[in-house]
């Protein structure tokens, strides 16, 4: 068993996001840098290690959708803007579970805009496995456009899920469009793969948003649950 899920097992919860994180690197999945901060002044420190802008994301075992507890604060520019951003994010996230374990916020790099797509898995009670792709945003929550997988996938699976689903035109340049990074994607897909199959403790991967770009894949939020 990896020991990032080890211990998490042994507090009787999930990987928090900066686990996560640690964790997809290991297996190839690009995350944007990010440093666990458990004071405002830790925070502006990091922030400036990583470098502005900046994104604050509070860290709590019991706070998993973190947008919905108002534990999110994006594009920080200034070590004054991720002071107040780490006291309005404690603030709000005590209000929003006051039971909740507050264990800080993580700081991560802020990119440019790009085209989102999710990648995730779940572990179906009868088929095992099943790795999922489709456009982020209006695409996955509106139209349900995504492709799925059953476990293990090939780099050809990879593309065959990329071609399934409506939205692929996006990825492959329209109007006038440069063609996102698809062998990224592709990989990515390959890569979070090998790593459930590696570790069978893992129930499921939420990894959205994932930003394309025309030269790279970056994820920029992890759930791992267990």
């Amino acid at each position: 068993m990896h020991k990032l899920i080890e211990q998490a097992r042994q507090s009787g919860r999930h990987l928090l996001e900066h686990e996560a994180s640690a964790l997809l690197q290991e297996y190839g999945l690009f995350t944007v840098p990010c440093i666990l901060a458990r004071t405002s002044e830790e925070a502006e420190h990091a922030a400036v290690t990583i470098g502005f802008p900046v994104v604050l994301k509070i860290v709590s075992p019991q706070i998993i959708h973190k947008s919905e507890a108002g534990g999110v604060k994006v594009n920080l520019v200034s070590k004054e803007e991720v002071h107040q951003a780490f006291a309005e994010i404690m603030t709000r996230a005590k209000s929003y579970d006051q039971t909740a374990e507050l264990m800080g916020v993580l700081v991560t790099a802020f990119l440019p805009d790009g085209t989102e797509v999710i990648l995730g898995m779940n572990r179906d009670a009868q088929f095992g496995p099943v790795l999922m792709f489709g456009l982020g945003g209006v695409f996955v929550e509106v139209f349900k456009d995504v492709s799925f997988k059953l476990l293990p996938i090939s780099e050809e699976d990879a593309h065959e899920m990329i071609d399934e689903i409506k939205g692929r035109v996006i990825l492959y340049g329209a109007r006038g469009q440069k063609p996102k990074d698809i062998a990224s994607i592709a990989k990515a897909l390959v890569n979070l793969s090998r790593l459930v199959e590696e570790n069978p403790e893992i129930n499921e991967i939420d990894l959205n948003p994932t930003v394309v770009f025309e030269d790279k894949i970056a994820i920029l939020d992890a759930r791992v649950l267990i």
